[in-house]
């Protein structure tokens, strides 16, 4: 009996022990799924984005699904929109709309507030 819920209990929390991490890490940068470089906002503060509006049309935030699950360093923040958006180490993470190719970085230093996002 006891093996049996141990199989169980692995069988439900597997999932979770290998959930992907919503960004990698490619020559010391973040970049999403698409390989498009992460960046952080100076102006945000405590795991809030102040980026909204036509700053978020700009500067589109990394979107969390509905089941995201903060892990590790990853956590996932509520927009004021209330849509869910991805932070690492707290920091929420961005595109650039002027980032045409993956591996660009155009945004970094924009208005000496926008920096690529970092491991």
């Amino acid at each position: 009996m006891k093996r049996a819920i141990g199989f169980l209990a692995l069988g439900l929390f597997a999932p979770l022990a290998f959930a992907q991490a919503p960004a990698k890490t490619v020559d010391g940068m973040l970049v999403n799924a698409s390989g498009m470089t992460l960046y952080t906002f100076d102006k945000d503060s405590g795991a809030k984005s102040a980026c909204n509006g036509p700053c978020a049309t700009n500067w589109p935030p990394l979107a969390a699904t509905g089941n995201a699950m903060a892990s590790g360093d990853w956590s996932v923040i509520t927009r004021d929109d209330g849509a869910k958006q991805w932070a690492y180490k707290g920091k929420p993470l961005y595109t650039w709309s002027k980032d045409k190719m993956a591996g660009d970085k155009t945004g970094d230093g924009f208005n000496g507030v926008w920096h690529v996002a970092k491991p």
